[in-house]
């Protein structure tokens, strides 16, 4: 077993021997994003000067901006009184942290101003998804889907999807996706972990991602397409992304019970030529 430095020694890993590392804006102070580090990616870290986290869901190294091209540069480097939380103090390459395309992963503020608390998306998409890692515009990346782009979905091959689409839906694509995740290992992707979870957490993520498309929707309401184009276009954009959200969270929900997405089509083209109020009468 390698013996480890003393100050990598000193560093309380847990059990997997990861820790959480907190990137934090050099001049601003603003929390960027959040991953998380073994001992080998503090280590190339530091003697980089250049952020390397590991990826849970692929068990590998991984370079932050390798697919996006926004880099993180490490001035500083601190430990907590518990020795079980990094902060990084970094200059952000593009300016944005997020694979939504924002500057931060902390994009979304719960308001308190109201009866119900509601959280709101207070930053806007600096760049499109789409534009960073060349992934097709109709559906927002995941963390899953643009790191890994070869175990997942395969948004992030645009000829690849073409010449797929040609024999096979993207729905039957994803209802084979969903049902290899379900024999897969927890740790090997981000369906599989919610599988290992269990129903009660993907129907949280199903009424997690719904909630956040009712506040895009209610964003895209405000804006005004001859006032402030891309404004407009930005809320537009955000809408269709997080309603991907939810129809994905709600196959793997279907997956769950070994229904196929085919199934709900069927019973859409069951009701087309039927009046809506007569066949809600007949349930």
């Amino acid at each position: 077993m390698m013996t480890l430095p003393a100050w990598l020694a000193a560093v309380n890993f847990n059990a997997d021997g990861l820790i959480p590392a907190i990137a934090q804006d050099y001049v601003s102070g603003r929390i960027l994003m959040m991953a998380w580090m073994n001992a080998e990616s503090l280590q190339l870290t530091a003697q980089t000067q250049t952020a390397v986290y590991f990826s849970r869901s692929r068990g590998k190294l991984w370079h932050k901006g390798e697919s996006s091209g926004h880099t993180q540069r490490v001035h500083d480097i601190r430990l907590d009184c518990d020795a079980d939380v990094i902060v990084l103090s970094v200059t952000q390459a593009g300016g944005i942290a997020c694979h939504t395309g924002r500057e931060s992963c902390f994009y979304q503020r719960l308001d308190l101003s109201g009866q119900t608390p509601e959280w709101q998306t207070v930053d806007k998409v600096l760049k499109d998804p789409a534009e960073i890692y060349h992934t097709n515009a109709g559906a927002k990346a995941t963390p899953e889907i643009i790191e890994a782009p070869s175990q997942n979905i395969d948004h992030s091959h645009t000829h690849q999807n073409n010449s797929l689409a040609t024999t096979h839906s993207i729905l039957q694509q994803l209802d084979n996706v969903l049902a290899e995740r379900k024999h897969a290992d927890a740790d090997s992707s981000y369906v599989a972990s919610l599988y290992a979870k269990g129903l009660n957490k993907i129907l949280e993520k199903v009424g997690e991602e719904s909630t956040e498309s009712i506040i895009a929707a209610k964003d895209f309401a405000n804006c005004n397409e001859s006032t402030d184009k891309t404004q407009y276009d930005e809320a537009r954009r955000e809408l269709i992304y997080e309603v991907a959200d939810v129809w994905f969270h709600t196959l793997v929900g279907l997956a769950w019970f070994d229904i196929e997405s085919d199934a709900v089509l069927n019973e859409l083209g069951r009701r087309f030529g039927l009046s809506g109020i007569d066949e809600k009468a007949a349930r």
